[in-house]
C-alpha cells in the first residue's frame, strides 16, 4: 500500500509524533513529505499513486477534481474530529472507507467537563471573581459534590464519557436525549427528562449537543433563566446550539447564575461581546478538545483503524453519510 500524508502545516509532529510516523512507515511505503491542501495538488505524480491518505486538520476538499486526480484511493483516515468540512456527494460515491478520531477528541472534552462540573459545584469560579476582586469570601453556600444534580443534554460520545467520570460522585445525574431508549439510561444510571425539567432541577447543566440545523438555538433564554438559584451552564458543544444573545440577557439579569464556556458563536465572540467581561462567565478559547500531546491520541486512533484496515476486520470509527449527518 502506497500512504500519502496530507494536513495542515505545523500539524505533522504534533499529530503523528516519532512513534507514530514509525508505525505507519512500517504498514507501507509512505510517499513523503507530508502535503498540505495546495501542495498535493501541485504533485498529481503523487496523489494519482496514493492508496491511504492518512490526514488531520487541513484535509482539502474531496470533489470530482480531487478523487479524478485520486483513481487508487481506498481509505482516508483523519485523525481530527468533524468530516464535513471536506467531504462531498462525489467522495461517498465512490465508496472510499472513512475513518474520523472524533472518538479520541472526545476525552479531553470529557476530562475539561469533568473538572468544569467539580469546579462548579464548588463554585470555584465566580468565588474566585468575588475573592480577588473585594478580598471577601462571598456567599459560601455551595452545592458540592454531594447529593448535588448536574443535567447532561445529550448523551452523544462525550456525555457518556462525561457521565462514566462522574460516577465516582455522589451525585443525582439527568439527562436529555429524545433518542435515547429508557433502558439504556438505565444502564447508564441517569434519569430522562425533558429539557425544561433538567434545566430546572439541575445545579450545574453541560451542553453535549452536535451543532445540526435541528439543534441551532435549542437552548433558549427561558430554559436559562428557569434554572435554579446559583446554577451554572457549561457549553463545551458549539456555540451556535446556544441561543447567544438570549443568553447573554439572562447573565446580565441574573448575577447569580455563572455561564462556563469553551465554546460561542461566532468564535471567538465580537470585539465588544459582553462575554468577555460580564463577571458570571468564565471564557476559555475553545481548549476543551485535543491540544498538544493530546493530538497523538488521535494520530494513535487511525493507526489501530489502519490496521484493521489493513487485516480486513470491521473498522470502530468509520464514518459513513449517515453518520456523518448527525455528527458534530
Amino acid at each position: 500500500m502506497d500512504l500519502i500524508y496530507i494536513l495542515g502545516d505545523g500539524l505533522f509532529d504534533k499529530v503523528y509524533g516519532p512513534g507514530e510516523q514509525s508505525d505507519i512507515a512500517a504498514r507501507g511505503t509512505v510517499l513523503a513529505p507530508p502535503y498540505n491542501a495546495s501542495t498535493i495538488l501541485q504533485h498529481p505524480d503523487v496523489l494519482c499513486r496514493a492508496d491511504i491518505i492518512m490526514s488531520s486538520w487541513g484535509m482539502p476538499l474531496m470533489d470530482e477534481a480531487f478523487l479524478a486526480a485520486a483513481p487508487r484511493l481506498k481509505a482516508v483516515f483523519y485523525a481530527a474530529g468533524s468530516v464535513k468540512g471536506f467531504v462531498t456527494d462525489a467522495f461517498w460515491s465512490r465508496n472510499i472507507a472513512l475513518c474520523s478520531a472524533w472518538g479520541a477528541n472526545a476525552v479531553p472534552v470529557g476530562e475539561f467537563t469533568l473538572a468544569a462540573i467539580l469546579f462548579s459545584l464548588k463554585h470555584a469560579f465566580r468565588l474566585n471573581r468575588t475573592y480577588s476582586e473585594t478580598h471577601v469570601s462571598g456567599d459560601r453556600k455551595v452545592p458540592g459534590a454531594y447529593g448535588s444534580t448536574v443535567g447532561l443534554v445529550s448523551l452523544g460520545m462525550i456525555g457518556r464519557l462525561v457521565r462514566e467520570r462522574l460516577r465516582p460522585f455522589d451525585l443525582e445525574i439527568l439527562a436529555y436525549d429524545p433518542f435515547i431508549k429508557p433502558a439504556d439510561a438505565a444502564k447508564l444510571g441517569v434519569t430522562l427528562v425533558p429539557l425544561e425539567v433538567l434545566f430546572r432541577e439541575s445545579d450545574v447543566v453541560s451542553l453535549h449537543t452536535p451543532w445540526l440545523k435541528e439543534t441551532e438555538g435549542l437552548i433558549t433564554g427561558d430554559l436559562l433563566s428557569s434554572m435554579k438559584q446559583g446554577a451554572t451552564f457549561i457549553n463545551t458543544a458549539r456555540g451556535a446550539v446556544v441561543r447567544e444573545s438570549e443568553m447573554i440577557e439572562v447573565l446580565q439579569r441574573r448575577s447569580d447564575l455563572f455561564a462556563v464556556l469553551d465554546v460561542t458563536y461566532p468564535e471567538p465572540p465580537v470585539a465588544d461581546s459582553p462575554l468577555y467581561t460580564l463577571s458570571n462567565v468564565f471564557l476559555t478559547p475553545h481548549i476543551a478538545g485535543s491540544m498538544e500531546n493530546e493530538c497523538r491520541r488521535m494520530g494513535r486512533y487511525m493507526i489501530e483503524e489502519l490496521d484493521r484496515f489493513l487485516a480486513g476486520q470491521p473498522l470502530v470509527w468509520q464514518v459513513t453519510r449517515e453518520k456523518a449527518a448527525i455528527l458534530a
